[in-house]
């Protein structure tokens, strides 16, 4: 986690204007994607809107339908998302973006 967090805070923040339907805020929480095929990548989120989701993680994600799990102290978030672009980036890591497919969040 800590080796994705500094890829995270060594990409910085864009100076492009992005024509975005829903303001996006930055966020960074340890995730794990889980993909079709039940694999589990450890991620980082790098920013969430009401929409979908960013992340940062170790490894290719294929577009398609995952589960992104977040967990604060007290409980454990669940979202179905599907990925939509996967680009790599420095030392080995991947970003991805997805959008939520819908709008209930499992707790846990």
């Amino acid at each position: 986690m800590d080796e994705l967090r500094a890829v995270l805070e060594s990409i910085g923040k864009s100076d492009v204007e992005h024509d975005r339907v829903a303001e996006r805020l930055e966020l960074s929480v340890p995730a794990e994607v889980v993909t079709h095929r039940g694999n589990i990548v450890s991620a980082m989120t790098r920013e969430i809107s009401r929409f979908g989701i960013g992340l940062l993680h170790r490894g290719n994600v294929s577009p398609g339908d995952v589960t992104v799990r977040m967990a604060s102290e007290t409980r454990q978030f669940e979202y179905r998302v599907r990925i939509e672009w996967c680009h790599p980036c420095d030392n080995g890591m991947f970003m991805s973006g997805g959008r939520f497919l819908n709008s209930e969040t499992v707790t846990r």
